[in-house]
């Protein structure tokens, strides 16, 4: 029988198998972060061990970090507290951090591609659940908890129970509008925020293969967010070409030998997986979230679902899920007002995102109702937007380019939503409270972010094509 590529990493990363339990399974790549690393670290200190391989993590700071003023101290004591832990962690370790003022900083899950860490057939982890990410390179990549965070600073290694497989395949040619955010928001939307529980998801097909590496990138993101362990794309010319030259990538000949290699990663045609899906491109619109999960998903020309066929317990948590977003069964989201516009996270916050919003927006003025943020993913997507003009563009829109960091994603910084506000986001989390205490998230992509910022509600972005 054929193998997957997803079990033809794994077993080549199998450093010992556990009769009836987990495998010891080796990592190439642990990004680390301020947020949970601090208990990890302590735990290494209290048994008198020193990060095993210290060439093998890399550390930045993107959680806490303010996006203004980065040249000053942080302010929240909680936050600046977190990230001097880091600080101090990394140095007694011996690790190299690319912390606030590093032209390498930015959100862990950027700046590795954007630097060349991340590369086909590698195992890596991170302490955050978004580490799918760099699936997207044929990687297995996924989040582990403080404990596991220990295990891999100690050992190189971790214990893991291997998951079931499971292949979406999306065939056929996208709309105009229709990016890869919305077909994540779609599968999810299709399957479930749980319906990917226990499996490792492989995503294929033509319109997955015509994505850029960025897009890709973002499917692979939000794996987590339908409970699969993560997602993986077969390595291809785009994943070469965008390899190709970055800092810490192979270069020259090194990078041919590396190139032959990764190009034996894919699925074989006999593999089976646990199970498999399949959906047409044709059928996918632009996507906007309506609840507090980002399963609660819908197309922009669809009207939020009644709540009539919901088993009780599903009702109940559905309703209860509209109160808190203040929307009723049945009604549309096109054309509700909204507050603020979050363009950032390391799901769209990549300069590809950043040049989409700004060919929509160039010439126009956002609406006066709104307050929009750019969060640009690194300090390498920073200056890269100042080099092309972006952020001209964007400030003659009124739109505010800040720096570096995971920002409005998630309320453990200084920005925060304020109770009761709609923000339309471009992150990858709805739940209650994410983006602040009582904030009401909508999720969508980073040109619907945009149109809703243009014109001060939900607008289906497909009109300015």
């Amino acid at each position: 029988m054929g193998r997957t590529l997803f079990e033809k990493v794994w077993n080549k990363h199998i450093v010992r198998q556990i009769e009836d339990g987990p495998v010891v399974l080796y990592i190439d790549k642990h990004f680390i972060h301020e947020v949970t690393t601090p208990q990890a670290f302590a735990g290494l200190d209290k048994k008198g061990i020193k990060v095993f391989r210290p060439q093998n993590t890399v550390a930045t700071a993107d959680h806490n970090v303010p996006t203004k003023d980065q040249h000053l101290p942080i302010r929240e004591a909680l936050s600046k507290h977190q990230v001097d832990t880091l600080i101090k962690n990394c140095t007694n370790h011996g690790l190299e951090l690319y912390g606030l003022g590093h032209p390498y900083q930015g959100i862990v899950h950027v700046i590795g591609p954007e630097l060349g860490f991340t590369l086909p057939g590698m195992t890596i982890v991170c302490g955050d659940s978004h580490t799918s990410t760099h699936g997207a390179f044929g990687a297995i990549a996924f989040g582990i908890g403080t404990s596991e965070v220990e295990q891999v600073l100690a050992t190189q290694c971790v214990l893991q129970m291997k998951p079931k497989t499971m292949r979406i395949s999306i065939e056929g040619e996208l709309e105009k509008g229709v990016t890869a955010k919305d077909i994540i928001l779609y599968i999810i939307s299709k399957i479930s925020a749980s319906g990917g529980t226990g499996y490792f998801v492989e995503y294929a097909g033509s319109a997955i293969r015509s994505l850029s590496m960025e897009g890709r990138m973002t499917i692979c993101n939000m794996s987590i967010e339908m409970g699969a362990r993560g997602g993986i794309i077969a390595p291809d010319e785009t994943t070469f070409k965008y390899i190709q030259g970055r800092k810490f990538a192979p270069q020259g000949i090194n990078f041919d030998k590396a190139v032959a290699s990764w190009k034996q990663l894919a699925t074989d045609d006999d593999a089976i997986f646990d199970k498999e899906l399949h959906f047409d491109a044709s059928d996918i619109e632009p996507m906007v979230t309506f609840g507090t999960n980002p399963g609660m998903g819908i197309k922009i020309s669809q009207n939020i679902p009644d709540a009539e066929r919901l088993l009780a317990q599903e009702k109940e948590n559905f309703l209860k899920s509209l109160q808190y977003m203040g929307f009723q069964p049945n009604e549309p989201l096109l054309g509700k007002p909204v507050d603020y516009v979050f363009i950032g996270s390391c799901t769209n916050s990549r300069i590809e995102d950043l040049r989409a919003v700004a060919n929509l927006v160039k010439g126009k003025r956002k609406a006066e109702n709104v307050t929009v943020w750019i969060v640009p993913g690194s300090k390498k997507v920073e200056l890269q937007a100042r080099e092309e003009g972006i952020h001209t563009i964007l400030e003659e829109a009124g739109f505010e380019l800040r720096e570096p960091g995971c920002s409005a994603c998630l309320g453990m910084n200084e920005d925060k939503i304020p109770t009761g506000k709609y923000c339309i986001s471009t992150s990858n989390r709805n739940f209650e409270g994410r983006q602040g205490p009582g904030a009401r998230t909508l999720l969508a992509s980073p040109i619907m972010a945009a149109a809703a910022a243009l014109t001060g509600k939900i607008t289906d972005v497909r009109q300015y094509f």
